[in-house]
């Protein structure tokens, strides 16, 4: 197992909190909060250790797209890069929250 902290500047405060996706074969698990200020922290509890850069590069993009402040735990079981998107993703649809 291994934990990666993330951080980025972000500017979308979130209203409420919201659970997408579950841990098992292949999956993951995102879990969002609200909180106050400029940035927003991911944590990241993999079984897949040794992809801290792929992780980094997933999850730049998308705030780059989507610069929602809030703090973010995920517990992946080895996702794919494209799952983590569309789980991000549906996260944004259960916030109702538009690019």
């Amino acid at each position: 197992m291994e934990k990666l902290q993330f951080q980025f500047e972000t500017s979308k405060p979130i209203q409420s909190a919201t659970h997408i996706g579950v841990v098992g074969s292949g999956d993951l698990e995102i879990i969002i909060e609200p909180v106050k200020g400029t940035s927003t922290e991911v944590s990241v509890l993999t079984g897949s250790d040794g992809f801290g850069e792929v992780w980094g590069n997933v999850l730049e993009r998308f705030f780059n797209r989507y610069p929602i402040t809030a703090n973010i735990t995920i517990h992946d079981f080895g996702a794919t890069p494209g799952v983590v998107q569309l789980r991000l993703t549906q996260a944004l649809e259960v916030l109702r929250i538009e690019e």
